[in-house]
């Protein structure tokens, strides 16, 4: 029993971790389409140069963060754009925009210690999603 009990208490701890990162990986992997899409194509022109369009991360990390508020997760925001340094006229015409939303999870118990002995897991689970839009027409995913 000495010997088997803790073993157990691991495995269970472990699956524990893994069902709650699949469950909110499952739960990311299904709202981010739907907030890159709502807060992304719809852009914002900065007042002076109507071509310019404001990057939209912060919504987005903003939206993501209150859909998953069940999870003890973070979330991260980062977007690309496709378009090349050219001077031509088309480079006035907005271009694909990439936006990549990571989500970090730390499994549980992180932060336990007892006697000045970290008995935490030092691992963090990270899950990432792409989202390819054009931002100049409403409900389209590349």
């Amino acid at each position: 029993m000495a010997v088997v009990v803790p073993v157990l208490i691991v495995l269970a701890l472990i699956a524990y971790n893994l069902m709650l990162f699949l469950s909110a990986s499952a739960r990311f992997d299904r709202v981010v389409p739907d907030i890159v899409i709502a807060q992304g194509v719809s852009p914002q022109t900065a007042g002076v140069d109507p071509g310019s369009v404001l990057d939209a991360s912060g919504v987005i990390q903003a939206q993501l963060a209150s859909a998953m508020e069940g999870y003890e997760v973070e979330i991260e925001v980062s977007s690309s754009s496709s378009e090349n340094a050219s001077s031509s006229m088309l480079s006035l015409v907005g271009s694909l925009r990439t936006y990549r939303c990571t989500m970090r999870m730390r499994p549980w118990p992180s932060g336990l210690s007892i006697a000045g002995v970290e008995l935490g897991a030092p691992a963090v689970l990270e899950h990432e999603r792409a989202v390819t839009i054009d931002p100049w027409r409403p409900g389209v995913v590349v």
